[in-house]
């Protein structure tokens, strides 16, 4: 459970590209989360030109830690695939989780960067990525080696714990 507890969001990344292999154990391990009725309505676009990171970090005012990551990878949800359509955003929230953990799990720094549901934005990242009516563009995430030291907190909140009944 260490990966839980130490993971956190980072959005600044030294000049250091991650090797295709561990990509790819972020992506194994995003397929490996729960969908409903195991759907597995997901895909991914993997982007790491430097040109095409930065057009998206113009996208929206939060999209900047995008500009200077390694990679970012781009999580779809297929409407075409999906047998319970209306579980999309629970599925691919589940999968976000896993590459932001497996990320914590490989030493780099993570942040998820929500695009769905506003329509500007999934728009714009459809129109640049050629992404097809039938997916829906629901987050990005940087990746990349941190580039700051940072202090992880723990959350933990008793006070909004409920047993039995509210």
């Amino acid at each position: 459970m260490s990966s839980i507890f130490e993971r956190h969001s980072i959005r600044k990344y030294r000049d250091e590209k991650v090797p295709d292999e561990i990509i790819e154990n972020l992506l194994k391990a995003a397929m490996q989360a729960p969908s409903a009725g195991n759907q597995q309505a997901w895909e991914f676009i993997v982007v790491s030109k430097d040109e095409d990171k930065l057009a998206i970090s113009k996208m929206h005012q939060f999209a900047k830690p995008a500009e200077n990551a390694s990679h970012l990878i781009v999580t779809l949800g297929n409407e075409s695939w999906a047998r319970f359509p209306m579980m999309i955003e629970q599925d691919l929230g589940a999968c976000n989780e896993n590459i932001l953990l497996q990320a914590t799990h490989e030493g780099l720094g993570a942040v998820w960067l929500g695009f769905y549901p506003i329509e500007d934005r999934t728009l714009k990242l459809k129109e640049y990525l050629n992404i097809p009516d039938n997916c829906i563009p629901f987050s990005v995430i940087c990746v990349g080696y941190p580039a700051v030291e940072s202090d992880v907190k723990l959350r933990y909140d008793e006070s909004k714990v409920h047993f039995d009944r509210y």
